[in-house]
This record gives structure tokens, C-alpha cells and sequence, in this order.
């Protein structure tokens, strides 16, 4: 008995590799380019990974904070987030599923620092392939074992009675039955009713409604500056350095794309994408970036033509999609988002013809699922089509969103885009702002009706116009008031405050204050971005005056306290940096102070202590001291004496001819260029 089960076994593990070989090796960076695949493990970059410390991670209301992961690995090996429940979050585009290819790739290859390394099995399903689906032994014959022999009942003994199993559920999100209460095998792996002991991890956009308190969270957060230079460097160009800063350069040039590149997906079609166009040009917004995107994926298909009628009928379906564009947009539109269809509808809505075009770019994707119904032991699979991506969906959504805006009157617009939450779908709203001015007036004044829409239709405006001047006066308003960043806000919010401050800064708008809450910022290596929880990061801030950071929880060494300091110190209106934390060393080394804080006297404070960093001595001392009256004293002197020139300066310029002050504001020119040469 038990070498029959062992025979088994060895036919399950010798089935699973088989399979998992196939997907790791079919890496398809660009959709539309089907000849050149890659192995996971060639193009697999590590972004940044985060955990979530508390007590019960598992129930709503106690995230303390995000603390940062050095690598991929540590999810299973860090002592602090052992469990046998594990959910890792991301959103749309930021590497989950490539990420279980990699531990696949891990486990099929033995790799020896893997946190697979001593696992006898592993399961690794899609669970957007599985709906109607009840028993898992079933799912896991049909997709990973097929050519086994084994039955249902045999792969349930082996599982039974093997020890070290890990199981990897990904995508959640895409699910059909997700949050079903009873009769699915699923739900019992996520509430820890069945296989208790087993190892079991979640991938998902966002959490199910329900799941067991000692569940441990798990979080990617994207790409950062070498994240994106290690994927250049293994996937794109290699060593060829030069290739390397031309595409980092085509990134420098288009500053609005920044936010887009730090989803993974599309960092990776960039830089493909910039790589391989020498016409690659400049973009003034996401809209015009995507539909430049989209061109390049049906003229792949173009230059694989030399019929003239083929070409014509590319071309007609490449402008003419307005059936899709409907498609998609009622999918979104629905309360339970429709995001896959059954092949044999989408063929009658869209046509043979227009679907066999869409599905050879690349941006329609086929995947085989069992069929609702698993009362019999057949083989019985359905074909459903998505979109290669969510944001592909929105962006042809936005067409028919467009139209609709159009059609109704701003304050009737609630009743039809009710259900489309902007902080959901940002790329439908910011895509409809592009593609028609008029619609985008609309989208913007519905948006600034909206709880907390009034950043995120500043990020509207600029897409509607590809003009910052068009937005200055809106900023200049947003940042004179305090500028609040806190935890607890979404991605999108968070991304798009600090595009907001960035855009400020490079016009030198000032920025009165900006608030960090709960934000556990730290300073990249670099020492010119502090990095957030969220995995964000805000560049130096030329134009910034206060900088508060309250964090309650958290505790600084004097590295840390040194390293917020020299931050700071290169924003280089900064006038005061306040820092509630739990804790600060009780005194800092004066040659970690960074000089240019002591010579414009910029104010620290930590408030639990109630006190002031004396910046000359790296000790704190209560504010109301001798030593802080006579420094402000002399500072408001200095600003007093410094506005009494301009002034007098303006009252001379006030007597001068125009070709005086022509030629006086030239010599004052030369002078400051002189000084910056010096």
C-alpha cells in the first residue's frame, strides 16, 4: 500500500513540474511579440515587498504598520509573519502571478536558498479558472495532472498524507465564486477548514470578506529606481550600457509616465516598447502614451502583411472597435464587474474577424476553464476571453464613457457612473479626460463632487490638456493649505498627492506643509526620495516650507534621524521639520547634522519631547530657552534687513526707464549666473 501511494506521488510531482515548466517558460513581456518568450527566471526582478505588522492581522482596524521584506524569499523564512494562511495583496499589474512562476521555477529546479526548497509538492492554480469548480482534487487533476492516470481520489490520498505541501491560490480577485459561503473547497483552504497544516497563500487585489485572525498579510508595492534598472539590464538591453541610458533617458523625458512605470507591467512595455522604436517620442500624458502603446500592438500585426486587403481590414478594426468599447464598459459599469467572458458571446458581439484580430495582438487573451458543471468525471473545459490586462479594459471603456458623458448634464452623471469607482477605475476617468476635452470639463467638475476626487481631478485636468499651466492656479491653491499624506489612503490618493507636490516643486509653487501620517517614511539609498509604507516614494521638494511626519508607532535610530535630516536639508525652502514618534536618540552626532540646516536655521522639533534640536550642539533643549530667543531673533533680522533690499530694489527699478530696467535686470542675470558658476 504504502509503495502504491508512492507511485503515486511520484506520478503527481513528475505531472506538476511537466506543467509548471511549460507556464515559467512562457513569459511573454510584450503581448503582441508571440515568438520571443522568456524563462521566468531571465526576467524576474524582485520589487519591493512588504508585511504587515500587528497583532491580528486578520482583523479590520488593527494594522499598526508595513514594515519592508529584503527579498521575495523572506515571506516564508521570516520568523514574524509564519502561518500557515498567508495573503498576498497587489494591485493590478504589479507581478503576483509572476511571482509564483518564480517560486514554481524554485521548486521545479531545486533551487537552494528557496524558501521551496524542502517542499515535496506544490500546487500552484488560477483560480479565475476555476469558477463552478467544488472540489479542489478535481481542479488540481484536470489543470495540473491530466496526463497522470491518477483519478480525483488518488490525488486526495497523496495530498492527505504528505507532510511538506505548499499551495499557492492566485488571483482571487478574478475568482467567480470568491466569498461564496458554503460547498466550495476554496473557501474551506482560506478559512483553514481543510488542510489546516498545509502551507497556503492567497494572491489577490484585495482581501475576501472573510478569512481566519491569524492570517498573515503580505504586500508588493512595485518598482523602484533598481528594480527597474535590474529588469533593463536582464531582459532588454543586457550590457549594453549605452541602450540602457537611452531608455532611461526616454523615462527622464516623460515625467508624466513616472507613476504608470511603477506597475511592473508596464514599466516592462515601456521599456520594451522604447527600446525597440527609434521614433519613440515624447508624451504629455497616460492617454497618449496608451494609445501609442496600442498602435504599436496592431502595427506588429501590420508588418506581418503583404496583402493589401488584410492590411485594409487591420487597419479598419484597429480605428473601428465601438462594440468592444461598449463591452467593456458595461462590464465595469456592473456591480459585480464583468471582467471575462465566454468566448462563443464575445465572438457573436464582436464578429469573428474583429476577435481573431484582437486575440493575434495580443490585447484579447483565451484561457481554457472547466465548464460550471463538475458532477462527472469528462474532461470539460469552456474557452473564456479578458482583456491582457484590467487597464486594457478601461482604456477601451473609456471610449463608450465618453459618449455617455456627452449625452447628460454634469449633475445627471451620478446615476450612470455611480457604480464606477474613480479610486478604482483612475484609468477609465483619466483616459475618457483624454480623449475628449469637452467630455474630460464633465468628468472633472463630477469628480470634484466626490469625496476626496478634488487631487485626483487635478490628475484629470493635466490629462485633458497635456499643459501644466492649464492646472498651476490649482495646485497653487491646493498647496497653500497643509498637504495631508496619511496611511490609511488609497494608492491612487497617495500617488496622486505627490504627483501634485512634484508638479508644484519643478514650477516652484511653494508648499506650505505636508503631513505624513502613519506613513513610516524612510530615505532610500540614494538619500533623495523618502520611501513610504505604501512603497511610494516623494523626491526632494525644492519648494516645500514644514515637514511633519507623526508616526506613533514607530521608532528612529540615528541613522534613520540622520538620514530624514539630510533629506531635508536638500529641500531647500524647508523652514521647519517637526517628528512625532515614539521614540529619538536623545541626542544626534553634530557631523551627522547636515550644514545647510545649521546656516538657514531650519527647526527641528520632536514634540513628545516637547523640545528643539539644537543643530549646532545635536542636543535637544526646550524651545523657550535663551539660546533659541537670540537665534530667531537674529533670523527675523536677517529677513527683515533681506526684504528691505528687495524692496528698495523694487523702488529703484520703479524710478528706472524701460531700458534701464532692461539693462539693470540683464547685469543681475549675469551676476546670478556668475555666482551659480563660481
Amino acid at each position: 500500500m504504502a509503495s502504491d501511494l508512492a507511485e503515486k506521488k511520484r506520478r503527481l510531482i513528475s505531472s506538476l513540474k511537466s506543467i509548471y515548466t511549460g507556464q515559467y517558460n512562457a513569459i511573454q513581456p510584450i503581448p503582441y511579440i508571440r515568438d520571443r518568450l522568456f524563462c521566468v527566471d531571465k526576467v524576474f526582478v524582485e520589487g519591493s515587498v512588504h508585511f504587515l505588522v500587528a497583532d491580528e492581522a486578520g482583523v479590520r482596524g488593527q494594522e499598526t504598520s508595513w514594515e519592508r521584506l529584503e527579498s521575495y524569499k523572506r515571506i516564508y523564512s521570516d520568523r514574524r509573519i509564519k502561518s500557515t494562511r498567508r495573503i498576498l495583496e497587489g494591485e493590478p499589474g504589479y507581478g503576483k502571478s509572476t511571482l509564483t512562476l518564480q517560486l514554481a521555477y524554485d521548486w521545479c529546479n531545486g533551487v537552494q536558498d528557496s524558501p521551496f526548497g524542502d517542499v515535496e509538492i506544490l500546487i500552484l492554480l488560477r483560480l479565475r479558472q476555476l469558477g463552478g469548480v467544488k472540489s479542489i482534487y478535481r481542479a488540481i487533476n484536470r489543470f495540473l495532472a491530466s496526463g497522470s492516470r491518477l483519478s480525483d481520489k488518488d490525488i486526495e490520498d497523496v495530498l492527505k498524507n504528505t507532510s511538506s505541501v505548499e499551495i499557492l491560490l492566485d488571483g482571487y480577485d478574478e475568482y467567480p465564486d470568491q466569498d461564496k459561503i458554503t460547498g466550495n473547497d476554496v473557501r474551506s483552504i482560506i478559512m483553514r477548514e481543510m488542510f489546516p497544516n498545509h502551507d497556503v497563500t492567497l494572491t489577490t487585489r484585495y482581501l475576501p470578506k472573510k478569512f481566519p485572525k491569524l492570517t498573515k498579510r503580505v504586500k508588493l508595492t512595485g518598482f523602484d529606481d533598481d528594480a527597474r534598472d535590474e529588469y533593463l539590464r536582464k531582459a532588454v538591453v543586457g550590457n549594453d550600457q549605452k541602450a540602457l541610458k537611452k531608455i532611461k533617458q526616454r523615462l527622464r523625458e516623460n515625467p508624466i509616465l513616472a507613476d504608470l512605470c511603477q506597475v511592473p507591467l508596464f514599466f516592462v512595455m515601456f521599456a520594451h516598447i522604447a527600446h525597440e522604436n527609434q521614433e519613440f517620442k515624447k508624451f504629455k500624458s497616460v492617454t497618449r502614451f496608451f494609445k501609442y502603446m496600442i498602435t504599436c500592438f496592431h502595427e506588429h500585426m501590420r508588418n506581418k502583411t503583404r496583402d493589401d486587403g488584410v492590411l485594409q481590414v487591420i487597419l479598419k478594426y484597429e480605428s473601428e472597435h465601438d462594440e468592444l468599447n461598449k463591452l467593456a464598459y458595461e462590464g465595469l459599469s456592473k456591480e459585480d464587474q464583468q471582467i471575462v467572458w465566454r468566448k462563443d458571446e464575445m465572438v457573436k458581439r464582436l464578429g469573428q474577424e474583429f476577435y481573431d484580430q484582437y486575440v493575434g495582438v495580443g490585447i484579447l487573451v483565451e484561457e481554457q476553464v472547466l465548464s460550471d458543471s463538475d458532477t462527472a468525471y469528462t474532461e470539460s473545459f469552456t474557452i473564456e476571453v479578458r482583456f491582457y490586462h484590467k487597464i486594457f479594459c478601461e482604456f477601451y471603456a473609456s471610449y463608450r464613457l465618453m459618449l455617455v458623458v456627452l449625452e447628460h448634464k454634469v449633475s445627471e452623471l451620478g446615476q450612470f457612473l455611480g457604480r464606477m469607482d474613480p479610486f478604482d477605475l483612475q484609468y477609465l476617468y483619466r483616459f475618457a479626460c483624454g480623449l475628449n476635452p469637452t467630455a474630460g470639463a464633465k468628468i472633472i467638475q463630477y469628480l470634484k463632487s466626490i469625496n476626496g476626487g478634488d487631487k485626483f481631478a487635478i490628475l484629470c485636468i493635466l490629462e485633458q490638456t497635456g499643459k501644466v499651466d492649464d492646472i498651476k492656479d490649482t495646485v497653487r491653491d491646493l498647496c497653500s493649505k497643509d498637504v495631508l499624506i496619511e496611511s490609511s489612503h488609497s494608492r491612487l490618493l497617495q500617488r496622486s498627492t505627490i504627483q501634485l507636490l512634484e508638479i508644484a516643486a519643478r514650477y516652484d509653487i511653494p508648499i506650505s506643509r505636508v503631513n505624513l501620517v502613519g506613513c513610516s517614511p524612510r530615505v532610500d539609498e540614494s538619500g533623495l526620495n523618502l520611501i513610504l509604507q505604501s512603497g511610494l516614494s516623494l523626491s526632494i521638494l525644492s519648494s516645500l516650507q514644514k515637514l511633519w511626519i507623526y508616526d506613533n508607532n514607530r521608532r528612529l535610530t540615528n541613522e534613520e534621524l540622520a538620514a530624514i535630516l539630510s533629506y531635508s536639508s536638500q529641500c531647500t525652502s524647508l523652514k521647519e521639520l517637526r517628528i512625532v514618534v515614539q521614540n529619538l536618540p536623545g541626542s544626534i552626532p553634530i557631523e551627522l547634522i547636515p550644514s545647510s540646516l545649521k546656516s538657514r536655521n531650519v527647526k527641528v522639533y520632536h514634540y513628545n519631547r516637547g523640545n528643539r534640536l539644537n543643530i549646532q550642539t545635536g542636543e535637544w533643549q526646550h524651545e523657550d530657552s535663551d539660546y533659541f530667543k537670540q537665534l530667531d531673533e537674529a533670523a527675523t533680522k536677517t529677513q527683515q534687513d533681506s526684504d528691505s533690499e528687495t524692496s528698495r530694489q523694487a523702488g529703484v527699478m520703479a524710478t528706472e526707464t524701460p531700458h534701464e530696467q532692461t539693462r539693470t535686470a540683464e547685469d543681475r542675470q549675469r551676476t546670478r549666473k556668475k555666482c551659480t558658476i563660481s
